[in-house]
């Protein structure tokens, strides 16, 4: 990571916990009431292909003692009907300001994987992840949805990790490295605001598709 974007992340991320440090207090007040304890999902996840980190989400499932790999279909309802809303808005991924102060993730990069998927494709991730995991990026922007509905459709834990490791990994492999190829503050200032707007638009459409839905 260059001074600079390290300067980027730094300088983004205390603006944004002066600005949302009430509203989220408030949030984890209202998720304490609803939901319960914990209030937060701790798990590792690779910073780079032999090193781990604490990746701080806000938690959207029900606590289960078997959790290991991605979400799919067969967790399907495991997820909270507010932690349905926070995935849809990534107000879950608020405590990751934490991970970006830290310097364990920029706001910008590929996904942070976890240490199974490193070590199953280490070819992969020796490239990837030479640039610092982040919040958001290219493959986030372009293939997130997609990513959604192949894993949705998954009913078994081995068919989710086959269907990740084999259709999404690939395909998000190469966008991360059209981003590492390319990337400039410019275009993490462009990411960083697409992301915003497409939170913001999903909001917008709410109303409307909530009438429709009645």
């Amino acid at each position: 990571m260059t001074p600079a974007k390290r300067l980027l992340d730094l300088v983004v991320a205390l603006i944004l916990v002066l600005l949302l440090a009430l509203p989220f207090l408030l949030l984890l007040l209202v998720l304490r009431v609803i939901e319960g304890r914990p209030l937060f999902y701790v798990a590792e996840r690779m910073k780079t292909p032999t090193e781990g980190f604490d990746l701080w989400k806000l938690r959207t499932m029900r606590p289960a003692s078997q959790n290991a790999g991605v979400s799919g279909g067969d967790k399907k309802d495991r997820v909270t009907r507010t932690g349905r809303f926070l995935r849809r808005t990534r107000l879950d991924e608020v405590p990751q300001l934490w991970n970006v102060l830290r310097g364990d993730m920029s706001f910008v990069g590929p996904r942070p994987p976890l240490r199974l998927y490193v070590e199953r494709h280490p070819e992969i991730y020796a490239d990837v992840l030479k640039s610092r995991p982040g919040i958001t990026g290219l493959a986030s922007l372009h293939f997130h949805r997609h990513e959604e509905r192949l894993l949705a459709a998954c009913r078994t834990p081995a068919e989710t990790d086959a269907v990740y490791s084999r259709r999404c990994i690939p395909r998000k492999a190469k966008l991360d490295l059209i981003y590492q190829e390319k990337r400039t503050l410019c275009l993490d200032l462009a990411l960083m605001g697409r992301t915003v707007g497409r939170v913001l638009l999903w909001r917008n459409r709410q109303p409307f598709a909530n009438r429709r839905s009645r």
